[in-house]
């Protein structure tokens, strides 16, 4: 195959896998914090073997990089719990819809750190993501599981959009696999102190799952996704990305038997729609604008 082509594959593969990560909230039997722990652990160590195994230094550039992938690492930390426990809550089609809004909270957030001002275009599709948010809300109560995990991992696209923003305004410079080198190092020592738990009582099928969501679902397609971005535009990245809801409720579907309704479908659908709107407009403009039109850095 052609450079492209090999590279295509790489992404979908980056992107299914990326997606199937959702299942992981429901196949270990853990909360959420607990799983983003023995996730993260996972993953920095598989990616320590890979950057070396590459030949890639693990230091960073500077002392004021250090402090940048630790403000990084706390914010994809609280990403990582929020992710996992809106999908525990919601399910995996309603959680993965609901983290789907950052492409156009990413929008909304971006005048903070630049002079890019809001257009008429972004608050169109902001109100096409509130309809289609309205639409899988059982009921307008935090009493209801399934509307707080909306509001959960909504509030987790939130951190999401913010560590994207953050990583393109300060850390653009390193690779996907040595961000999450760090990031993943810092999300495990800053959340390992609150672990329910322990490594000793873990059972044997959790530790299972545990070690492939870390080095499967995590490190993995981030390598492979790195290395998609060589032959192919940011474009074609960030389109692609947005179906990881498709991959996840589709795995949800046949793994786990959770079957959407049809108002979570239809809302799937619009908020889907306008991320992938945004993520066009957004890269067509702006060639290297990858880390921020992808979402799969996670």
């Amino acid at each position: 195959m052609r450079p492209e082509q090999t590279s295509l594959v790489y992404l979908h593969i980056a992107v299914l896998l990326f997606g199937g990560t959702a299942l992981f909230s429901k196949l270990i039997n853990l909360s959420a914090l607990d799983i983003t722990v023995y996730r993260t652990a996972v993953a920095f160590v598989v990616l320590a073997a890979l950057l070396k195994l590459s030949g890639k230094q693990l230091r960073l550039a500077s002392a004021r990089d250090y402090l940048i992938a630790v403000l990084l690492g706390i914010v994809v930390g609280l990403h990582w719990v929020t992710y996992f426990a809106g999908m525990q809550m919601a399910g995996i089609a309603t959680g993965i819809i609901a983290f789907f809004t950052y492409p156009v909270i990413t929008v909304f957030l971006e005048p903070l750190f630049t002079k890019q001002r809001i257009k008429s275009k972004d608050i169109f599709s902001a109100l096409i993501v509130l309809f289609g948010i309205y639409l899988l809300i059982p009921e307008a109560s935090i009493g209801n599981q399934v509307t707080l995990g909306i509001i959960t991992g909504v509030f987790s696209a939130a951190l999401f959009a913010t560590r994207n923003l953050l990583q393109k305004r300060f850390f653009a410079t390193y690779s996907g696999p040595h961000t999450m080198f760090y990031q993943t190092l810092t999300a495990c020592v800053m959340l390992a102190a609150f672990v329910e738990v322990e490594p000793s009582a873990l059972p044997s099928q959790d530790v299972y799952y545990i070690l492939l969501a870390g080095a499967v679902f995590t490190a993995i397609p981030h390598a492979l996704f790195a290395s998609s971005l060589k032959h192919l535009s940011a474009t074609t990245a960030g389109l692609i990305s947005c179906l990881q809801p498709l991959y996840g409720t589709l795995l949800a579907f046949m793994l786990l038997a959770e079957k959407p309704t049809i108002m979570t479908l239809l809302g799937g659908l619009l908020v889907i729609s306008a991320a992938c709107f945004e993520t066009w407009s957004i890269t067509r403009k702006k060639p290297h604008a990858s880390i921020r039109a992808s979402g799969c850095q996670r």
